[in-house]
């Protein structure tokens, strides 16, 4: 409750409307996941899994006060504006993503890229959301000692996380289709659906890359681009590093496997001109998070 006040007070104040003045010349890129049915209870790590109706608030509400631009244009020459840019980005191609969240960015015009990796599409649930006890608020998701472990002694390959949960007699839970990752095919048709829709690698099986060495690494990264090439004319040479975890090594091989940038999960605002290329922030925006709230996180403070 204390935080709630404290926000609609900053809301109130004029806060979001300062920053968005002060931040003429650079960009904030947001980083979703999912996009769900209103109706539809806690599922998976519910930090990811952002109902529509909230969905749709922030994308007016950004429309508002924001010029929504293409990722790509982060890097574009410089001019003077009159307000600050937007870039929209979803990671991992969930089925809700691919509906939901793409038909409301449609239906506004608004460009997006969607990160995708190659070996976890296809309806599969994924590990963080499994294993995650679906309750709502801090309780929701996968305690991080939990996901420290998978991260570091299983790479966050999916299949080793999965065996390493059975011997220490995880429970594991049902998934709806909308927290299931999109097909091939789901994403063509997002694309039909939608003109401003790009697609970029995520990797190629979602592995933590800072765990992989050489030879690893070229199996996540060049496959991953080939493959989107080779079936989409919108894919951007543009890396969103699994987990947002990076290291000088791994951007070095994402740099010699041909992409141009890498993103980060959080950080916040990038500038643009003078930014590490492989080392862009961006802003996440978990479920949960209050109107206000995502006014203050857009301005910068949180």
């Amino acid at each position: 409750m204390v935080k709630a006040t404290v926000e609609r007070v900053l809301v109130g104040a004029g806060v979001p409307s300062w920053s968005a003045r002060m931040h003429r010349q650079d960009v904030c890129i947001l980083a979703y996941h999912n996009v769900v049915p209103d109706d539809l209870g806690p599922v998976g790590d519910v930090s990811l899994h952002l109902p529509r109706r909230d969905f749709r608030d922030q994308l007016d509400d950004v429309g508002r006060r924001f010029d929504i631009v293409p990722l790509t244009e982060l890097y574009a020459a410089p001019a003077r504006r009159a307000r600050p840019r937007v870039a929209i980005t979803f990671d991992d191609a969930y089925q809700g993503a691919l509906a939901i969240g793409i038909e409301e960015l449609a239906r506004r015009g608004f460009p997006a890229t969607m990160f995708v990796a190659p070996e976890i599409l296809g309806r599969r649930s994924l590990w963080w959301d499994v294993f995650a006890p679906p309750a709502r608020g801090s309780s929701g998701g996968l305690s991080a000692a939990i996901r420290e472990e998978a991260l570091t002694e299983c790479a966050g390959r999916d299949a080793r996380v999965r065996e390493w949960a059975q011997r220490a007699g995880w429970a594991s839970y049902a998934l709806p289709e909308p927290a299931l990752t999109g097909t091939e095919a789901e994403l063509v048709a997002a694309c039909a659906r939608h003109s401003g829709l790009t697609l970029g690698s995520h990797s190629w099986s979602h592995a933590n890359l800072t765990r992989l060495d050489a030879p690893g690494l070229d199996a996540e990264l060049r496959p991953s681009l080939d493959w989107l090439r080779q079936r989409f004319d919108r894919t951007i040479d543009w890396l969103a590093y699994p987990y947002g975890y990076s290291s000088p090594v791994v951007a070095a091989a994402a740099r010699e496997a041909g992409f141009r940038a890498g993103l980060l999960v959080g950080g916040g605002w990038a500038r643009g001109e003078g930014d590490d290329a492989f080392a862009v922030p961006r802003v996440n925006v978990p479920a949960g998070i209050s109107r206000a709230g995502f006014a203050i996180r857009m301005s910068g403070l949180t």
